[in-house]
């Protein structure tokens, strides 16, 4: 088999010896039957992840040199579920807060809200009117650290008033913070 091609998003060498770690730490957890071969390729995995997200396109688009559609689907909702992405966020930014000088932990947020409009496939449930903006759609409430970068984020109907959502990002705050 010939080696992959290298695509411009991929995850450097340096980049990749940072959160290795935490992929491996989560494929250590993964036991038992057919679960090796579903790993094999992490770093394969994440480039397929990042190629999906960069371009913008389904994940069934992926060129045939990356890891199986199916695999990169499953692996990455498995991330999200159990946190492991949310491990390689808080890592990245702690590395980027130490790099200006700042401490890891984050002694200080801002919280703000954005209401923005959906499509017409989106379910009714989950939307709502912002009356003030006279937005029919979703909110984002995100909380940041002073440099800007992403600390929290919730989304919700557009009804959802800002001191619920601001309240509900802090109470993912602080459950993910420890004391």
């Amino acid at each position: 088999m010939s080696p992959r091609r290298s695509y411009r998003g991929d995850v450097s060498d340096a980049r990749w010896r940072l959160i290795e770690p935490v992929f491996a730490s989560w494929r250590t957890v993964r036991t038992g039957p057919g679960t090796a071969a579903g790993v094999a390729d992490l770093r394969g995995i994440v480039n397929a992840i990042l190629y999906v997200s960069r371009a913008g396109i389904p994940c069934e688009c992926l060129p045939p040199d990356f890891p199986s559609c199916k695999m990169v689907y499953d692996n990455c909702a498995k991330w999200y579920v159990d946190g492991t992405i949310q491990q390689v966020r808080d890592l990245l930014r702690d590395r980027a807060r130490c790099a200006q000088g700042r401490p890891a932990a984050s002694s200080a947020a801002v919280i703000d809200a954005q209401s923005a409009k959906t499509s017409a496939k989106v379910a009714e449930t989950s939307q709502g009117i912002d009356a003030g903006k006279k937005v029919k759609g979703r909110r984002r409430h995100v909380a940041t650290d002073t440099l800007g970068l992403v600390l929290g984020v919730i989304v919700t109907a557009a009804s959802v008033h800002d001191p619920t959502g601001g309240k509900r990002v802090l109470d993912e705050l602080a459950h993910r913070t420890p004391a």
